[in-house]
């Protein structure tokens, strides 16, 4: 298959703006999208390496969520906010649990 060509199309969610309930959730989810990537990572035999070495299996980012530096916190918390918009964008709805 050749994808030269290809040009992502994704759904566009610009105009989505997250409540706050949503704000806090996004925060919730990125933590757990790091820990579901750590606990992969783990399983596959990688561990804590003060720089990333693929060789070797040294990942610096093999820390917990809160030891994470502010950037590469973003990276998950864009990842999370996204998926929330683009659940609205489609229509669903969130509604916290009582």
């Amino acid at each position: 298959m050749e994808y030269s060509t290809y040009t992502p199309c994704p759904l566009d969610t610009s105009g989505i703006e997250l409540p706050a309930a949503a704000a806090a959730l996004a925060e919730a989810m990125a933590k757990n999208t790091h820990e579901v990537w750590a606990a992969a990572r783990i399983k596959e035999g990688w561990r804590f390496g003060p720089v990333r070495d693929d060789a070797r299996k040294l990942h610096p980012c093999l820390v917990p969520y809160e030891a994470l530096s502010d950037a590469e916190k973003e990276y998950d918390r864009r990842t999370s906010a996204e998926a929330i918009r683009f659940l609205l964008a489609s229509g669903c709805r969130i509604i916290p649990a009582q």
